[in-house]
């Protein structure tokens, strides 16, 4: 008995006195594991910020790739003006507009002029930042209401897909989808035009306003130059409801664009969800249906959505050139095909190079709004 006493404090491994000593230890590198919420903040900060320095060289490559694009044509004020000024008169707007000099010294000037928010000069001397600002209005607003449509239409319809899956409306909904996402967005306007203003007349064929009410806003102060915030100032209930129709089919036509890639989106990523391990969890404790769905499998089933809606920022920047045209709602997409066919290249790059800038910011924005609400995106 006196062996077996005395070898009790000669073995740690088994004293319970020993046990306490070992704990600081294992809470000290927890502390300094990268899981912990103190590291996890470091290091979101870390990769939001390599983030943002991206967007300066994803808009210098873009707008670099348009500069020289522009000049495969040659200069923009014989390819504008050729043909309808005479040779003199051309060279003299060449060498006021810096083009007889050095391609990389244009670009250079270019690249400054930028970042002091200098955008160019349109053909007939306008400074395209005033194009933007006058017209890029137009274009948020006609965006806000497509992203508006797409939500009200593509979640609701795949959260209702994908609890009745392989049913006919399941079956339904996915043709829709994929037909909404693959028709042109000028041909579903066209039909929209068709059906909704021509044939039964409930709504405007195109234009923002009505001529009375465009005339009207013109006078507000402080003009926005969106048409729904300027009738609210304008205090004129008649207005607004006239804004709001002349927005219905513009919307509905560059919303179903991305309405269907949200429909498939929601769909499959709720499937997904639903099969995970804590919706089990939610069944066995007897919750109902509607309950493990829109409490626990839903709102998870959203994060791609999220995720991909910078990138559907910018189909809708783009897919705006082709509403605004057919629906001549005069935003900076319309302008753009304006300037596209007066061939003034100087307007047309400087609208893209803005564009690209728009397109890089969100996609930080977006990063950062995902990187907040999901805790499963590692950096």
């Amino acid at each position: 008995m006196t062996t077996t006493m005395s070898s009790g404090p000669e073995t740690p491994a088994r004293s319970g006195t020993d046990v306490p000593a070992s704990k600081p230890e294992t809470s000290a590198g927890r502390r300094k594991s990268p899981r912990g919420s103190g590291s996890r903040h470091s290091v979101l900060l870390r990769y939001l910020g390599i983030r943002a320095l991206l967007i300066v060289p994803t808009t210098w490559i873009l707008v670099t790739i348009v500069f020289f694009l522009m000049r495969v044509v040659g200069d923009p004020i014989t390819a504008a003006m050729g043909g309808r000024l005479p040779a003199e008169q051309i060279e003299a707007r060449k060498e006021a507009a810096g083009l007889n000099r050095p391609i990389l010294t244009q670009y250079w000037e270019y690249l400054t002029g930028l970042l002091r928010g200098d955008f160019g000069r349109t053909q007939d001397n306008r400074a395209v930042s005033e194009v933007i600002v006058t017209y890029g209005a137009a274009t948020l607003e006609l965006v806000f209401w497509a992203l508006l449509v797409a939500f009200a239409i593509g979640i609701p319809l795949g959260r209702f897909a994908a609890t009745h899956r392989d049913t006919a409306p399941d079956v339904g909904l996915r043709l829709f989808a994929v037909l909404s996402y693959a028709a042109p967005v000028f041909f579903v306007g066209m039909l929209l035009k068709l059906v909704f203003a021509v044939q039964l007349g409930w709504l405007p064929v195109a234009g923002r306003a009505s001529t009375n009410v465009e005339l009207a806003l013109n006078n507000v102060s402080p003009k926005t130059n969106i048409m729904v915030v300027d009738a609210i100032l304008y205090g004129d209930p008649g207005y607004l409801m006239d804004v709001l129709k002349h927005a219905v089919l513009p919307a509905i036509a560059l919303g179903l664009l991305t309405a269907g890639v949200f429909l498939r989106l929601v769909r499959v990523n709720l499937l997904q969800t639903l099969r995970a391990g804590y919706v089990d969890a939610a069944r066995a404790r007897g919750l109902s249906k509607r309950v493990v769905v829109g409490r626990h499998a839903f709102r998870n089933s959203l994060i791609p959505v999220v995720t991909v809606m910078g990138m559907y920022i910018a189909v809708h920047l783009g897919g705006a050139v082709l509403t605004e045209t057919t629906f001549e709602w005069k935003g900076l997409g319309y302008q753009l095909a304006q300037y596209l066919q007066a061939r003034d290249f100087m307007a047309v790059q400087g609208i893209v190079a803005f564009i690209a800038l728009v397109v890089a910011v969100m996609s930080f924005v977006i990063d950062l709004v995902v990187a907040m609400i999901d805790p499963r995106v590692r950096f």
